[in-house]
């Protein structure tokens, strides 16, 4: 699921070198902490967060096949 999370933000930003993500695993859930560049961090949230929904809603259905849940959340 990281994999394919890290596909999709490279995919938006300009400086792909400094995508970070870190996954915090639970037996039921798992949450993405998704770091980028401070220029960048503006395509990831697109205009009022809908890129960003969308990428959460993206990765719950991903997670949902491996009857998890999932939650993503952007740091600045």
């Amino acid at each position: 699921m990281e994999e394919f999370l890290r596909i999709i933000i490279s995919n938006l930003v300009d400086n792909q070198e400094a995508i970070e993500i870190h996954a915090i695993d639970d037996e039921k859930s798992i949450t993405f902490e998704v770091k980028v560049a401070q220029e960048d961090m503006g395509k990831v949230i697109g205009k009022q967060g809908r890129i960003a929904q969308s990428i959460r809603n993206v990765m719950k259905a991903v997670a949902n096949k491996e009857h998890k849940k999932a939650s993503v959340e952007f740091i600045g």
